[in-house]
Parts: structure tokens; sequence; C-alpha cells
């Protein structure tokens, strides 16, 4: 099983290397800092597995918040999971000829003639596996270890994008369903977790209380349990899960990989063949406990990932979904039931993708301090407010200097420009730091009020600093003194205007 958990961690007990298997890595779930793979969302995927394993075992059945409570706050040991891992008959080997570990047996006739290289396998080098596209590298046959192609295999089942699949259904005498990809369950939002101390206190914090005494099957392979069945060309055939085990462990995609021998004896994945999976129905708000929704249109929609917003400037819905969490009904509502002002570490993770090709993975950590809700809330929006307002005050200096600085310009050269003074993004840069340093004040129990009029202060000189460093390029003319001086001005008036946030407006310049 070395090949399911070979998983880099950081360690304070049992082990000197770095690496444990899946049973070492609950039996010392508490000695294991932290667990990291090669990127956010692999990270979270192998912890969607662990928390599937927990649910399946029985170990840590709760059914209500108060028992919840109790198990987080005596640090109940994972060690009895481990044993449950020891002594179950499934089938945990990979490369299985009849029930591969996560994986579609019934591929196995068409995987040499089909499949492609094991980077398919990697969600960040697969491209949006249109068929049409030069996928070349996609066929290269360098082997992956056996371990990293685990991880990512993990990461297709829970963040997969929809698009075509690198396969021609017809020849494998499949329908045409077979090649349509459908976007994973966290493909389309962003996923919050509670990071805890240890990993052991962070998969106790997410795990949720359900009522029912069974937590529906743990989906080891294809072949076991009822699945989607591409017998229908074009139907969706989506399902909702039969509890807690089911949905973290949800088959996302069918695949299959081909094992091969290293020189150095170990065992490493050269091919893969890789299609849509299952696909899941609306999920019901017990299976979305971390989730932020707001309204638009009238209609509620769930947090998404964006490739032009930081998730810190909409940090402000995640604290608001902290700060109006109805009691019991969310990983929220649970958190704020820790007393004696615990520190939690809130992190958010998604993946942004132009249409089916992966623009890049986003994640941000957030401090929580249950009892700090409001005031936390209170400096995440205003000190969001004090950057948006900022980056459009910039935005207008720019405009003046422009204006001035070329007076009959080409329409196709406004835009370069503009560019030449805008100093929004040295802006956007150094404000993510000054605003994480924000939030860690509140949580450490400085007045909101207090810490943002600091906050505003530090991005007021930032703007101020940021705009001249821009101007600095105009040329020692009257005409490019003035373009300086009327964009400085026009600065000036936007950030003491009755209309600009109060913490920079009162802020005052050094």
């Amino acid at each position: 099983m070395a090949t399911a958990a070979g998983t880099t961690a950081g360690t304070t007990g049992p082990r000197s290397d770095d690496r444990l298997n899946l049973v070492d890595l609950f039996r010392y779930a508490d000695d294991v800092t932290a667990i990291h793979g090669d990127t956010p969302g692999e990270t979270v995927a192998i912890i969607e597995w662990l928390l599937g394993l927990l649910y399946a075992a029985g170990e840590h059945r709760l059914a209500t918040d108060d028992q919840w409570l109790a198990q987080v706050t005596a640090d109940r040991p994972l060690a009895p999971v481990a044993d449950w891992l020891e002594g179950h008959d499934g089938c945990w080997d990979l490369f299985d000829p009849e029930q591969p570990l996560g994986q579609n047996a019934d591929l196995r006739p068409h995987l040499d003639a089909f499949g492609v290289g094991p980077a398919q396998l990697f969600i960040e080098r697969a491209g949006d596996y249109n068929q049409h596209f030069d996928h070349h590298h996609l066929h290269h046959p360098a082997p992956v270890p056996a371990d990293a192609a685990f991880r990512a295999m993990l990461t297709q089942h829970v963040y997969g994008l929809g698009g075509r699949a690198m396969i021609k259904a017809k020849d494998m005498g499949l329908p045409a369903a077979f090649t349509n990809n459908a976007v994973c369950r966290l493909g389309t939002r962003v996923r919050v977790l509670a990071l805890g101390r240890t990993l052991g206190d962070t998969l106790r914090l997410n795990l949720a209380p359900w009522q029912d005494t069974d937590p529906g099957p743990l989906n080891l392979t294809w072949t076991t349990g009822e699945r989607r069945t591409f017998r229908a060309s074009g139907t969706r055939e989506a399902r909702v899960p039969a509890g807690p085990a089911d949905l973290h462990t949800v088959l996302g995609r069918s695949v299959l990989m081909r094992p091969a021998a290293q020189p150095d004896g170990g065992i490493a994945v050269d091919r893969v063949l890789l299609g849509p999976g299952e696909t899941l129905g609306d999920l019901p708000s017990a299976y979305l406990p971390d989730a932020i929704a707001y309204e638009k249109a009238g209609k509620r929609t769930l947090f998404r990932p964006s490739a032009t917003r930081e998730l810190w400037r909409e940090s402000h819905a995640l604290y608001a979904a902290v700060a109006e969490r109805t009691a019991g009904a969310s990983l929220y509502g649970r958190l704020a039931m820790l007393r004696g002002r615990r520190r939690i570490d809130l992190w958010a993770v998604g993946i942004v993708a132009n249409k089916t090709k992966v623009t890049s993975w986003v994640s941000d950590q957030f401090p929580y301090v249950p009892g700090r809700e409001v005031e936390l809330r209170f400096a995440a929006a205003d000190g969001s407010a004090v950057c948006e307002y900022t980056a459009k005050a910039l935005y207008a200096a720019a405009c003046v200097a422009r204006d001035i600085a070329y007076p009959n310009p080409k329409p196709a050269d406004k835009p370069a420009q503009l560019a030449r003074f805008n100093a929004e993004p040295e802006m956007w840069a150094a404000a993510a730091p000054a605003f994480h340093t924000l939030l860690e004040a509140v949580a450490d129990n400085e007045p909101a009020a207090q810490a943002l009029t600091e906050f505003g202060g530090g991005i007021r000189r930032l703007a101020v600093t940021a705009l001249n460093e821009r101007l600095d390029s105009l040329p020692p003319s009257s005409q490019g003194l003035q373009a300086r001086v009327r964009a400085q001005e026009r600065l000036q008036k936007l950030l003491d205007s009755p209309k600009a946030p109060p913490h920079l407006k009162d802020a005052s310049d050094d």
C-alpha cells in the first residue's frame, strides 16, 4: 500500500524520513504536522481521500455536533483507523488485474492501443483534453513513480475538468459518451479546509457528523458497486452519494494505469487511459459543509476561484460565512463551538481554468479564532474596500498622466500608454502581505478599527510611492512636470474624497 500513501509529510515523531505509508499515516497522525502534495489541489485530494477512509472505518462515527466537539477537544487518536485498514479485505493494489485501486479494469483491453503517456494524469500538464489539439507531448513514454501517479489520479477524481478525453470511443467500440469528460466535484468551487495543529487534528476538524449509521460505500475500484455504464450515448447518469465515505471517494474519472519496472527496482507508470467517470447530481447542503454561497441574479451560487481576483480579495465572503453560520449546519458552525480562543487556519483552494484548460491553482490561508468572527469580517471587508478604492484611484491618476503626456494618441496606443503610468500592479502585489498582516493582528486580539487604520495608512503610502515611481519615467519638461503634478493631485484628491473608505481617508501621509 506504499504507493497509495507515499505522501510527503512533516513529522515530529515516529520516523526520521518524511514519507509514510497509509497505515502509519493514520497511526501517527498526531505526530505528523502536515502533508504536502505537489500542488494545493493534490494536497486537498489526499485529505479528501483520508476523510473518506475515516468515514468508512466507522471508528470516529459522529451523530451530533457535541460528539464532534468532544472528539476534537480530546484529540481522539486515529490509530483504530490504522487497525481497520490492516484488517480490511478490500483490494489496495494499484496494479491489481481485476480490481486496481481507484481505477477501471474494464479499460484493460484498450490500454495499450489507446492509452497515452502518464502526463495526462496531471491536470496541470494535460492541456484542455481536446483531441484535435496537438497533444504530442502526452504520448511521451517517460514513466512517473507510482506514488506520484496515485496522487495525480486522486486529484483527477476530485478536480478533473470537462472537455474531450484523449481517446477514440468509436475505435474502442464505446458510445460517444465516454469521450466527454464531466467536471468533477470540486472543479468549479472553492474548497475550504480547517487546518489544525497536526494532520490528526485537521482530519478531526473536517470530519462532519451524519445521522445515518451507514457512511456509504468506499469506492476502491470501478468494478465494485453501481457505476456509470457508458452504454447510452449522451446520458449523464448522475447520482447522489449514498453517504460521506461514498462522497469523498467518488471515482470522478474512469482511468487505468500500466505499471513499468524501473532499473532501481521501483514501480512506475508509463501509460494511462483516462476518460469520464462518475458524475454527481446536485448535492444537498449536508455534503457542502464548507461551501461559501452568495446570491447572483436571484440564484444561489457557490464561491468560485477567479483568474483575475486573488482569494484574499474575497475573504470577506469567507468571514461572512463564518459570522452568519447557522449553528450545527456547517463547518463554520462547528468551529464556533470551540472555546478557549483556539486559533484555526481556514485554507481555501480552487482551480482556475479557461474553459477546460488549466490556468493555475489558487490557494490562500486565513486566520480564525472563535469569538472574533465579527471583527475579522469587518477587517476583511473594509480592508478589501480600501484596496479596491485605491486601485481605482491609481487608475484615474494614470489616466490624467497619460492624457497630458500623450495629448494626441492613436487609439491603438492608448492601452500601452496608460499601462506606463498605472501603478495598480505594484499596489496589489504589496497589498496582499499587508492584508494578511491586518488579519493576523485582528486574530491576535487587536481592535479591528485600530488595525484597519494602520493598514489604510500603509496602503495610502504605498499608492503614493507606487505612482511616483511610475511618474519618474516622465521627461524633465514642462509637459512632463505638468503630467506629474496633475496626476499626484488627482490621486490625493481621490484619497481624501468623502467617498473614500474611512480608514484610507483618515490616514495621514508620511
